[in-house]
Order: structure tokens, then C-alpha cells, then sequence
């Protein structure tokens, strides 16, 4: 076997490890985006464990066959980067969304999410909803409301 059939194999190996580790995987555009722009994105990638590879459309394409993952081969065309979320769903998708506000030049092409492939406002939805912190700070919220309201209720009356 040549090495570089054995290289692609490797590749497509990390890349399946990558996806089934993944919460979420966000297919991103990158043309245009300035080497300081890339670095800064990349920063802020990592900082919140998503990790973002730029990889080959036949690669990824190949990696999404073997794990039986289809409704991607209109998106794996130009250039193509990957964030791929390793905590929650939401992450990766939010942190793409906030990068295409900051750099006009960056796209969401696609996504993936439990081995499901989402379209670009399917993606935009997803980063929508509120990272996991927000979400248990809001239930916590609004379990303490109703106890809040009749402690205050209670002192109210005490103090009559």
C-alpha cells in the first residue's frame, strides 16, 4: 500500500473519531478571511472546545460514508473548514454564528448533529438556543420564582 493511500486512511479515521465525538459539526466557508481573522477565530474556538480543522471535501465526504451519514455532498464543494463541538450541541453552532457577525466574509454552508446533516438556517437555529450554563441558570430561576414570591409574600404579612 502507497503512503499516501495510508495517510488518506489515517485521515479519514480522525476525521470519523472527530464526528463521533462530536456533539455537533459545523460546516464553515473560510474564503476571504485574513490570516489575523483566522487566528483570533481559532483562539476563540478553542477557548470553548470546539476544534476547527480546515480538511478535504473527500476526505470529510469519505468519513461521512462510512458512518452512514448522507444529505452533505451539496455543501463539501470550495473551501471547506470543520468546528466541531465536544461539549454540547449548541456551542459550536453559536460560537460560527457570533464568528460570521465579526468576519462578513465567513459562511455557514451546513451542519451536522447527532449523526443528522442540517442545513445553513437549521445551524441558525441551533445557535440560537442558549449555551448550557444560560439554560440551568434560567430553570433555576424559574424553579426559585414561586418560592421567592411567597417568602416575600410571607415577610409581607409579618411585617403588618
Amino acid at each position: 500500500m502507497s503512503a499516501n493511500l495510508e495517510a488518506k486512511k489515517n485521515a479519514v479515521e480522525e476525521i470519523k473519531n472527530l464526528i463521533n465525538n462530536s456533539k455537533s459539526v459545523v460546516l464553515v466557508d473560510y474564503r476571504g478571511i485574513t490570516v489575523s481573522q483566522d487566528t483570533a477565530f481559532r483562539k476563540t474556538l478553542r477557548e470553548n472546545n470546539v476544534v476547527y480543522k480546515v480538511i478535504k471535501n473527500t476526505i470529510f465526504k469519505k468519513a461521512c460514508e462510512q458512518l452512514g451519514i448522507t444529505g452533505l455532498d451539496e455543501s463539501l464543494n470550495g473551501t471547506t473548514a470543520f468546528a466541531f463541538g465536544l461539549e454540547d450541541e449548541t456551542t459550536a453552532p453559536r460560537m460560527v454564528k457570533k464568528a460570521t457577525k465579526d468576519y462578513s466574509t465567513l459562511t455557514i454552508k451546513a451542519g451536522l448533529s447527532n449523526g443528522k446533516a442540517l442545513s445553513e438556517s437549521e445551524v441558525n437555529v441551533l445557535a440560537s438556543i442558549p449555551g448550557k450554563e444560560q439554560l440551568v441558570a434560567q430553570l433555576l430561576y424559574v424553579l426559585n420564582a414561586p418560592v421567592a414570591s411567597l417568602a416575600r409574600a410571607f415577610k409581607a404579612i409579618a411585617e403588618k
